[in-house]
């Protein structure tokens, strides 16, 4: 279905804003969307020089620099598959990324491969190269070439980005072209990792025309303009965060990338610029949302857009008294494996401040009923998402692909494969959606989807516990807050498990509060129940240690 519709090629974003327009400032920097492009095509003419072949996979594992910002669309230009890491990741977890996309290229910083290849040890397949000369090998050298020949020998090339960044202050240096207008939209572009309800992060497939459509979509209802500046501070690998620069730069915008420490940087960041738009999830604007907003930070404020968990009332009510009623408020619901499924029009949200919304464009959002039937109004059913936004399945998981990934019901406006969610959902009689429950495991904290199991995993790792579960308790900062709970080994203490944890996991995975038993409830299967566990948080809502 996805060539009905108005796909291009992912690196023609950079082609629909005015020419000496900003589409990008980073720091003392702003480069109009002439040069954003020119930069675009020279970090590609340098990827496409390092050997690989079409379709190879090169991953970043940088914060919101220059290069995080280029990579999504340099990478596609050169005919390759970009791999974003989670800038808080850990070498375990970036490894793991890089072990399952099979990337072999990574760019990042020095220091960032020093701690690769200090996890990895002697078996790391990192080959450090720092000073990359502007012409490796030749397009006509291909496997023959030298430096290829080292790729395939060890495995993985690193290089830093400042060198990169030299390499595109050249002038001398040569631009590749954006790709032909007739490229195949269904060719895959990137791959975001997204933590499963089992075992290790999964990846997204994402075509061109995912990404592409994904962009035009949220610009379309965002109401997005050329004199819109978007100040990006989600994640890049995020695809919420990701489409912050590619729906802005499809409006003609501007975007301003922020690694931000503390909320007051984003409001002094808001006024400094005069920020437009503002996207966060609802453990930030919580965070927000406590602190005292200068006029001159919410003065140009058009809409703040919100996904990652839902809004409460209470915080609806505060950003309204702090933005006024000018400020619109997108409430949003996504998917990784299908971009974003629903928003609320902003004229609803004050009086349904907990509803889902309705599609977006581009999509079609059912209500499975359990036999198969589309659900009727204030019936509980299964969200099934249909249409081109569907992402291509999981990288090299056919099993979980199938679970995920069938054919919509017949009954369904666009048919063909479609994303099978596990939430259930009602609609009202005026067609608004509201979400019920997650029926997989899954944890959703701080605006991240968190696996038990990994966080199980890394507990377990640390040889001071025998047995673990993680799970999530409601919590008005984080969504939900990670419970650990444990059966220790010996004479195990609390303080040296969180101290393993805090070395092993990032801090959204971190567990607020660990429940120490002798002994682990079991199903009549043997199995761990963790309806029994949950159970008990429900019983003791609040702090366990």
């Amino acid at each position: 279905m996805t060539n009905a519709f108005p796909a291009f090629p992912l690196d023609h974003l950079p082609l629909r804003g005015s020419p000496d327009s900003p589409a990008l400032r980073i720091k003392d920097r702003v480069y109009s969307y002439q040069t954003l492009n020119i930069r675009i095509g020279r970090l590609a003419k340098f990827l496409a020089e390092q050997g690989f072949v079409a379709g190879d996979r090169v991953a970043t594992w940088l914060p919101k620099t220059e290069l995080a910002c280029l990579m999504p669309l340099a990478a596609v230009r050169a005919g390759l598959v970009h791999v974003p890491i989670n800038p808080l990741l850990k070498p375990a977890q970036v490894r793991h990324i890089m072990e399952d996309s099979g990337a072999r290229g990574l760019l990042t910083s020095a220091a960032r491969a020093g701690q690769l290849q200090e996890s990895w040890g002697e078996n790391s397949p990192l080959v450090l190269s720092l000073s990359v000369p502007k012409a490796a090998c030749s397009a006509n050298d291909g496997l023959d070439s030298p430096h290829f020949d080292k790729l395939s020998a060890n495995g993985v090339l690193c290089f830093e980005d400042s060198e990169i960044l030299a390499i595109l202050d050249d002038e001398k240096s040569e631009s590749l072209p954006p790709l032909p207008a007739n490229t195949d939209t269904n060719t895959l572009a990137a791959i975001l990792y997204t933590s499963g309800s089992t075992g290790r992060p999964k990846g997204v497939m994402l075509t061109h025309a995912n990404l592409s459509l994904g962009a035009v979509s949220v610009a379309e209802y965002l109401g997005s303009a050329a004199d819109d500046l978007t100040l990006a501070v989600l994640p890049l690998s995020f695809d919420y965060g990701q489409n912050q620069l590619l729906s802005t730069w499809q409006a003609g915008g501007c975007v301003v990338p922020l690694d931000y420490l503390t909320p007051r940087d984003v409001i002094k960041a808001c006024a400094k610029h005069k920020v437009t738009t503002l996207a966060a999830v609802p453990p930030l604007w919580v965070q927000l949302a406590e602190q005292d907003w200068p006029a001159e930070a919410t003065a140009n404020m058009r809409r703040l857009t919100n996904s990652g968990g839902a809004l409460t009332p209470t915080l609806v009510k505060m950003l309204r008294s702090i933005f006024g009623a000018s400020t619109r408020i997108f409430a949003m619901y996504g998917l990784t494996e299908a971009f974003r499924s629903t928003y609320l029009d902003p004229d609803l949200i004050d009086v349904n401040p907990t509803s889902m919304g309705k599609a977006i464009p581009f999509a079609e959002i059912m209500v499975v009923a359990k036999d198969g039937s589309e659900a009727k109004p204030t019936e509980h059913g299964e969200l099934v998402h249909a249409g081109p936004l569907v992402a291509a399945g999981y990288w090299q998981d056919a099993e979980r692909t199938a679970e995920r990934f069938k054919p919509a019901p017949d009954w369904s406006q666009y048919g063909g494969m479609a994303v099978w969610s596990g939430d259930t959902i009602w609609r009202d009689e005026d067609g608004l959606l509201y979400f019920v429950g997650r029926d997989d495991a899954m944890i959703k904290t701080s605006g991240n989807r968190v696996s038990p199991t990994e966080v199980e995993e890394a507990a377990i790792e640390s040889g001071l516990v025998a047995e673990a579960c993680a799970l999530g308790r409601k919590d008005e900062r984080l969504g939900e807050a990670i419970i650990l709970f444990v059966r220790g080994v010996g004479g195990a203490d609390e303080a040296a498990l969180a101290a393993h944890m805090k070395a092993t996991l990032p801090n959204f995975m971190q567990p607020a509060d660990y429940v120490w038993l002798d002994e682990f409830p079991k199903n009549a299967n043997g199995k761990l129940d963790r309806d029994g566990l949950k159970g008990m948080l429900l019983s003791q809502p609040m702090n366990f240690s």
